[in-house]
């Protein structure tokens, strides 16, 4: 059995001498939803061209569901499902010829599939609408249900909910999760959306300027994000008794520097910091830290000047 449903190694891809993707070591594990979070240009949909084999490395490995090998992935890749910067409709068709196309182009016998995954988006009901007469939102929702088609085992959405009002954000956003949690599908989407990728993913890959600058899980962005007094002192283990004995508080985490965040007494400072003087702690570091999604995901890339 294969360890990951993907796995590259050092992937790189240049364009006429200017390299926009740079030794991009990633794996993903089966059952999760990854949000690839970058600015325009940082190389996301050049990654996901590459693994779902739209263009070539220049140079690195690809591994998916075990196997290697431009032979072996051609193969593997009829288990995925895509949708990458644009989806690829025919405008002069309405969304059941779509899908119908789509179908008989990947070979799924099962006529019944065209109007499950039109049910799964909210568009079953368009008639003879063209496509060409759709809102953006609504070509996205096809786009999504033609990525669908063959229930892939690795989904790859590339800005899956540009154009959808609110409703439709949160429709997306139960879907692909409904899909992850009953399916155990692997999903990896790319998002503009901060707070929304906030919402929906379980693991993050932050990706700037062709590298990858750090991957997450979201127990650890909430741990990085959650607002906190740290405190550095002389006498961390007495800092941690006072902390439980005077301000009755077990809400603390020893970090590896031995520095203390305290996540209670956020709106009482001034109390923390007269206990600490009233027991002679000796403090070389009290502030107020904790970022929302975007302020970390500015100090990860380099400050606002990156941005």
């Amino acid at each position: 059995m294969f360890k990951y449903i993907l796995k590259t190694e050092d992937l790189t891809k240049s364009y006429h001498g200017v390299t926009v993707l740079n030794n991009v070591s990633v794996t993903l594990k089966a059952g999760k939803i990854y949000g690839l979070i970058g600015q325009n240009g940082a190389g996301k949909s050049t990654f996901m061209k590459l693994i779902t084999g739209l263009t070539f490395p220049t140079s690195g490995g690809i591994e998916l569901f075990g196997h290697t090998g431009e032979k072996a992935l051609q193969n593997e890749r009829k288990r995925l499902g895509s949708m990458i910067e644009y989806p690829s409709l025919d405008l002069s068709m309405t969304a059941e010829e779509n899908i119908r196309f789509h179908r008989i182009m990947k070979g799924i016998p099962d006529k019944g599939i065209e109007d499950q995954v039109l049910k799964l988006v909210n568009i079953a009901n368009t008639g003879k609408k063209k496509v060409k007469n759709f809102s953006l939102g609504m070509k996205q929702r096809l786009g999504i249900a033609i990525a669908l088609l063959g229930n892939p085992e690795l989904l790859i959405l590339d800005e899956p909910i540009n154009g959808l009002d609110p409703l439709g954000v949160v429709e997306i956003r139960k879907l692909l999760k409904g899909l992850c949690e009953e399916r155990q599908m692997t999903i990896l989407i790319s998002s503009h959306n901060l707070p929304e990728m906030y919402q929906t993913a379980t693991d993050y890959i932050i990706i700037h300027k062709g590298e990858i600058k750090q991957e997450l899980t979201l127990d650890e962005l909430e741990e990085c994000c959650k607002h906190h007094i740290r405190i550095s002192c002389t006498e961390p283990e007495k800092l941690a008794s006072v902390l439980e004995m005077e301000l009755k508080t077990q809400n603390y985490k020893v970090m590896p520097d031995k520095s203390i965040k305290l996540y209670d007494y956020i709106d009482d400072k001034e109390q923390v910091a007269r206990i600490l003087f009233e027991n002679e702690i000796i403090v070389t570091n009290f502030s107020s830290e904790g970022d929302t999604l975007e302020d970390y995901f500015i100090s990860v890339v380099g400050g606002e000047k990156n941005v």
